[in-house]
């Protein structure tokens, strides 16, 4: 049973930045509220198989005032069929966040106060702009290490400086995750189907999966924190690997497992469970507007709990994890970009919806204010529009603070992945 609608907390006009433009946030000034930054990337490429580039990146506040602007909008920017090289983050440690990017064949690092170039330094390769990957390879004090990658064949580590620490050929999928899967204070990555150590050494691979790695996810899923984490990966089936590289689990029951999510929706499994994307049908060529697919659920041991039965078409739903949206204990599973009238949606545990937002678009999540509560940011063209599960006022600080900014946030991709 649906409960209380969303409560709509704010509009800002995106007019300035430029159409198809995608949404980051982060608190770039530092005033304790968080600010959308929106990256328009560059047109007329296969963005299926080239990376994008940034061609304009527009800074907004909460309040729809336009901080600062770098490059000029076009209107035959690119759509995002492929990662736009974009994060915000504080890279070079001294309280503030950047807007790290590549536009002109070169890695930048924007002031997120003003949008002055702080650094500007050559790429290793100039494909090397697919995404960017924010981990900390070399054991430093915080992540300052950068992984930047092609399409599909390679990717580069390197420091904040772009000197090369090492580089790997492979299959790295969209998003590799790294994180500290050994305990030893330095990054491995989860480089598609391979596991590199922090120098790049190869130490397992996974066995017997086609394509590539959609989405991969970091969790304690089976609740038995003695034996370490677990890694799901999303790409021709579903596998959950432990950090040795055993599979313990194959989930072969999709088409195709286009996004997963790990949560704690249910109180009656135990661990951790995992929603899963299943791009049924996919909309190519004559299936465009017939393409279908379907949100499921598995236990933590890759059993199935339900399966959406999905009667409308649409076949490029994003599935996410979130937390935090009221003050109930379990998490839920947010679907955007559902096509066939479907508006995104937070489902429970159950696919009962929880909240179902009346504008469409991409969406972005985050606790704006500092409130200890997640708000909803859905934007198109025109504008972003703000929600809550209770009344809140945005102008205003909760705490005065600069706000820290999440793995999650400067993790921003089309096919997120995340820890848990």
């Amino acid at each position: 049973m649906m409960q209380d609608q969303p409560v709509w907390l704010g509009k800002i006009d995106l007019g300035q930045a430029g159409v198809r433009s995608k949404m980051l946030v982060g608190d770039i000034n530092g005033d304790g509220r968080m600010e959308l930054v929106m990256v328009q990337a560059d047109g007329g490429i296969d963005d299926r198989y080239v990376p994008h580039q940034v061609i304009c990146v527009t800074a907004f506040d909460l309040d729809g005032r336009m901080l600062w602007q770098v490059g000029r909008p076009d209107e035959h920017a690119g759509g995002p069929g492929s990662d736009y090289p974009a994060q915000v983050y504080d890279i070079d440690g001294d309280g503030y966040l950047e807007v790290l990017c590549v536009m002109n064949d070169r890695f930048l690092v924007l002031d997120g106060r003003s949008g002055a170039v702080k650094a500007s330094h050559a790429l290793p390769d100039e494909h090397a702009h697919d995404c960017i990957i924010i981990c900390n390879l070399r054991g430093m004090p915080y992540a300052q290490d950068i992984i930047l990658k092609d399409r599909y064949r390679r990717l580069w580590a390197l420091d904040r400086d772009m000197n090369l620490l090492w580089k790997y050929e492979g299959n790295p999928g969209h998003f590799p995750w790294a994180y500290d899967y050994d305990g030893d204070g330095r990054d491995e990555v989860m480089a598609g189907y391979d596991m590199l150590d922090h120098d790049g050494t190869k130490l397992w691979s996974c066995r017997d999966l086609k394509d590539h790695a959609d989405c991969i996810w970091v969790g304690e899923v089976d609740g038995d924190p003695g034996n370490g984490c677990e890694i799901v990966i999303g790409g021709s089936v579903t596998v959950m690997y432990n950090m040795a590289g055993e599979e313990l689990w194959r989930y072969e029951g999709s088409i195709e497992s286009q996004h997963i999510a790990l949560g704690r929706y249910r109180e009656d499994l135990p661990g951790l469970q995992i929603a899963g994307l299943d791009r049924i049908v996919r909309g190519d060529g004559e299936n465009r507007r017939s393409g279908k697919d379907g949100i499921f659920l598995l236990d933590s041991c890759g059993r199935e709990v339900w399966k959406e039965d999905r009667q409308t078409p649409g076949w490029l739903t994003i599935i996410e994890t979130i937390r935090g949206w009221d003050e109930g204990k379990l998490d839920y599973i947010l679907a955007y970009r559902r096509g066939g009238g479907v508006m995104p949606t937070i489902y429970d545990g159950h696919l009962n919806p929880v909240a179902q937002f009346p504008m469409d678009g991409y969406v972005v999540h985050a606790d704006l204010i500092g409130s200890g509560l997640e708000q909803v940011i859905i934007c198109n063209d025109a504008e972003a529009r703000v929600y809550g599960s209770k009344p809140l006022d945005l102008s205003r600080s909760a705490s005065g603070r600069p706000l820290p900014q999440p793995k999650r946030l400067y993790s921003s991709t089309l096919y997120p992945g995340g820890e848990y």
